[in-house]
């Protein structure tokens, strides 16, 4: 683990150390993330924050249906991060382009940095730790990053050596030449099938 007493280094692990970690018995039920070999541990999602990320998980499937490229990852699945695999972090949702068949995509966690990596923003997230996600993801290949707020209904979008673009609840999100044909209302993904679509 990470933690260390004060004045002391702290024990830092590497991606394969923390596969070991995470799949002990005594962790079996709870979640963490690895950033620059410190091991993080994080709370579980509220149902708002799950909603928010199936709804954001059908649209990229949408999109990849229609664009015959590409597959979606939900559910925190881990991705390695950096020259020496020191981050393995776990995206609310990402969109992979680095498979063309199932059996072609990491048995593990994913070597390969996704295009777009979407965070979910819960009230109880740090925004530090959140900052720090969204520095490694920008830093190690990821081209495009969601920072979706539901309680502001905003999604803030960050690219590597790019200003951050903050997209409103009336805006769309798309995916430039990264992801060419995407479009994805702001809207859609804080609405869920029953509501009825307010009028313009």
């Amino acid at each position: 683990m990470s933690a260390a007493t004060p004045g002391t280094a702290k024990t830092l692990m590497t991606a394969d150390q923390f596969w070991e970690f995470v799949h002990r018995p005594e962790n079996r039920d709870r979640d963490f993330e690895l950033i620059r070999g410190e091991v993080i541990e994080v709370s579980r999602p509220t149902q708002q924050h799950g909603a928010v990320a199936a709804l954001v998980t059908f649209e990229l499937q949408l999109y990849a249906r229609v664009a015959r490229n590409g597959y979606v990852v939900t559910n925190d699945s881990g991705v390695e991060l950096g020259a020496n695999a020191e981050s393995v972090l776990g995206p609310d949702v990402a969109y992979f382009t680095a498979a063309t068949a199932f059996n072609d995509i990491h048995p593990k966690w994913g070597v390969v940095p996704p295009v777009l990596a979407v965070e979910v923003s819960s009230p109880s997230d740090r925004p530090a730790r959140v900052n720090t996600k969204i520095t490694e993801y920008l830093d190690n290949g990821v081209k495009i990053v969601w920072q979706v707020d539901y309680e502001e209904r905003k999604v803030t979008v960050y690219r590597p050596k790019t200003q951050l673009v903050v997209v409103p609840e009336s805006g769309e999100l798309t995916g430039g030449d990264d992801l060419p044909g995407l479009c994805v209302k702001v809207a859609d993904l804080f609405r869920i099938p029953a509501e009825r679509p307010q009028p313009a």
